[in-house]
Parts: C-alpha cells; structure tokens; sequence
C-alpha cells in the first residue's frame, strides 16, 4: 500500500463534515472542526471550490454547501451498484463470521426471491439456491419485507381472506395474524422465523436500506435447530443488523446519527 496524500487527506476530510449538521460550513468552522491552520483551510476550500466540490451559499457570505461534483461523483457510483453482488460480498462477511447459511433476498409480489447466498460449512446446513422463491410470510426476509411496505400497499399483497399457504405447520395462514407479526417486526427492526419454512431451521433477518432510505431487501442467517439456543438467537440478531447495516451503507444509504 502506497503512502497517504497528507493535502488529499485534508481536502477529503473537509468534504465528509458537510454530512453532518446542515450541510453548510464556513472556513472557521473547519479549522476548529479539523484543528487545521487558517492558511492551509483557505488554501483547500478555494481550491474545491474552484473544482466545484463546495459552492458558496446564496446570502450567506463565507458559507459553503457541497457542489454538483459530488452528486455526479455519487451519480456515477450509484448506477454501478449491483445489489446482488453487493449482496454476496456482504453474506460472505457474516457467513465467515457465524459460519452459518446468510441470504439476501427481494420481495417480488407476495415472494421473496434469494438473489444472494453464502452456506454454512457445517455438515447439516439449509439447502437452498440463490434464485428460489419462497412464499414471503413462511421466512425471515420475507416478513421483513412484508412489514416495510406501507399498510395501503400490504393491505393490497396480503388482503383480508386471502389463502396463505403453509409450508410447514408453524406456517402463518392467516392473514390476521401475520399482519399482528409484522407490526411486532416494525416495532423490533427484527424478522425471525421458527420452522415456518423448514421444519428443521430457524432463521433472523434484518432490513437493507438504500440511499433514500427506502427498504429494498433483507439480510437473513439461517440456523439449523440442533444449533439453535436463545443466546446464540441473540448473537445472531445483532449480525444479522450488523450485516444489513453494511449492505446498506455499501447502497449509499446513511442512518441517522
């Protein structure tokens, strides 16, 4: 690895403080921020604004907001993203770390569709395939899934009388009922599943954000029951929203500080 660029450093550290706050800096704000000299603030803010990095705020004199170079540079980034690649880099992360079945998954209607998995190298591990679909209510992602739409869009997925099939008797078939489960899911930020699509796994999941915030698929880590217990249920959950978080992050997606 070759040497940091002490001025690079600098001028990249100028930039990631209009994240916080309003998003407007003044050249005092960053030498007291930074604690870095006058000379050297002025010499980097006139120089990324001569770049268009920052822009002076309309009425505020001596004020800078971040400038159009940065929503193309992050333009540009976002239209390269792959979430399914994302996806995979990320469950091979959590799947070293447990050395359990991770899966991100999409909701496609009233289904989840796996478009990421990493398996367990344990003997008895869940069989699976990225790809499958599953009836979202009967897994982890997928009633995380089910639990981030807004009501008036899962009132229309999953409506009153609608026939819910059961993959297993632990199943939910009942749309009452699941509803009462998601907004359990809402309040924790945490799906979990006990055999409902496998009579022999248990499985936790937690949502994937992107940069506007908006859910767009769930990170799950499966467990076969031989291997399950309350505390290692507990050390999953935290993975598993771990895992999410950094997905999310890799899709632009910021949490609130």
């Amino acid at each position: 690895m070759g040497r940091l660029v002490p001025a690079v450093t600098r001028a990249l550290d100028i930039l990631e403080l209009f994240l916080d706050g309003d998003g407007t800096l003044s050249a005092p704000d960053v030498v007291r921020r930074l604690q870095l000299p006058r000379t050297t603030v002025h010499e980097l803010v006139t120089t990324l604004a001569a770049r268009q990095y920052i822009v002076p705020v309309p009425g505020q004199p001596g004020r800078y907001r971040l400038g159009v170079r940065p929503y193309q540079l992050g333009s540009r980034y976002a239209e390269q993203l792959d979430l399914a690649a994302e996806g995979q880099q990320v469950a091979r992360s959590v799947a070293e770390t447990c050395d359990e079945t991770v899966h991100v998954a999409i909701l496609e209607g009233t289904d989840v569709i796996y478009i990421a998995k990493v398996d367990s190298t344990h003997a008895v591990r869940m069989v699976s395939a990225a790809g499958r679909r599953l009836p979202a209510h009967c897994t982890s992602v997928g009633k995380m899934l089910l639990a981030s739409l807004p009501e008036q869009e899962l009132a229309a997925r999953v409506p009153d009388g609608a026939e819910l099939v059961a993959m297993t008797p632990n199943s939910i078939t009942d749309p009452g009922a699941l509803r009462e489960a998601l907004a359990g899911i809402r309040t924790r930020g945490i799906a979990v599943e006990s055999r409902e699509s496998n009579p022999d796994v248990s499985c936790v999941a937690a949502p994937v954000r992107d940069r506007t915030g908006q859910v767009v698929a769930a990170l799950s880590i499966s467990v076969p029951m031989i291997r399950w217990s309350e505390d290692r249920h507990a050390e999953l959950e935290q993975l598993a929203v771990k895992g999410a978080a950094e997905l999310s992050e890799r899709l632009g997606h910021r949490s609130a500080v």
